[in-house]
């Protein structure tokens, strides 16, 4: 649902469709009028907010179905506007600029009312969590300590700054552009890595080799490495919170009293856990850290 897309998502948007579920989205059978449809991205993080969604609901005695793993934007939207699905979690950021390529908010702010009218007709958004998915700016404990850098203006007291990154942070305005015209930081070696802030660009930052690395802020190499998320006080980077995107004809008051409240306690320390219990040595499935985090916040 981000930049980091893998080939694998593009396929689906091409044509797959709702392979997870049994069909093209094009063609495959509405919501039942007195069902919620609850559907997601087809990566973990995602998938996990919508079973959160999803068993909060059920625990209201609302009718929930679910469809998860999907695709792509190109796929769920058309799905969510056709009526297949009724429900799913989304980034604002992202979801802003994919429905208005000229949008220019990037405070969480700015993002939310240029979403709200930015959605597809007979849809909307509910309240907007605290918790983000975004890119994010990091360095080590070590480098932030010695250096006193704890955020991205802080950087340009750094000469010949090394920045690693996915290449395209190169060109974005989140990237080399937006660090020069936001924070003036200039003379920046720059070094391209090719994981989407992966292992390779872990390494390259525990290494030496570079000073900062981009690296996704849900990403749980950030926890377990003890890295510093640099604060971005000019909101350079596009805010991402995470945000129930419904079908209006579903969005009765007890649906949005139960998924406000969720977006009311999640936070992206949430998601650092969730996503770190997920991809960690246990494995644990994203319905189980549902029911987990629902039952510890007091929501089941």
């Amino acid at each position: 649902m981000k930049t980091r897309l893998t080939a694998v998502l593009a396929v689906a948007a091409l044509g797959l469709g709702l392979s997870a579920c049994g069909g093209d989205p094009t063609e495959g059978e509405k919501a039942a009028t007195d069902t919620i449809t609850v559907g997601s991205a087809d990566f973990p993080e995602n998938e996990i907010i919508a079973e959160i969604y999803a068993q909060a609901l059920e625990a209201k005695d609302i009718k929930v179905e679910k469809k998860l793993k999907i695709g792509a934007r190109e796929v769920y939207l058309p799905a969510l506007e056709n009526g297949e699905i009724d429900l799913l979690p989304e980034y604002t950021g992202n979801l802003l600029l994919y429905l208005d390529k000229e949008a220019t908010a990037t405070s969480p702010d700015d993002v939310t009312a240029a979403l709200g009218d930015a959605v597809p007709e007979n849809t909307e958004i509910l309240d907007v969590a605290e918790a983000e998915d975004k890119d994010s700016l990091n360095v080590t404990s070590e480098f932030s300590e010695q250096e006193g850098i704890t955020t991205i203006a802080d950087l340009k007291k750094i000469d010949g700054l090394k920045v690693g990154a996915s290449p395209e942070f190169k060109e974005r305005p989140y990237g080399l552009p937006g660090m020069e015209k936001v924070y003036g930081i200039t003379g920046v070696e720059f070094t391209a890595i090719a994981d989407a802030g992966g292992p390779a660009t872990l390494k390259a930052l525990l290494d030496g080799k570079v000073d900062v690395a981009n690296i996704y802020s849900t990403t749980p190499s950030i926890v377990e490495n003890d890295l510093v998320t640099l604060e971005d006080p000019e909101n350079m980077i596009a805010s991402q919170n995470v945000v129930p995107l419904i079908n209006s004809d579903k969005a009765s008051d007890e649906v949005k009293e139960v998924l406000n409240a969720i977006s009311a306690e999640l936070t992206t320390e949430d998601l650092l856990d969730l996503n770190g219990q997920n991809q960690g040595e246990d494995k644990v499935a994203p319905a189980e850290l549902a029911k987990q985090w629902l039952t510890d916040k007091g929501l089941i």
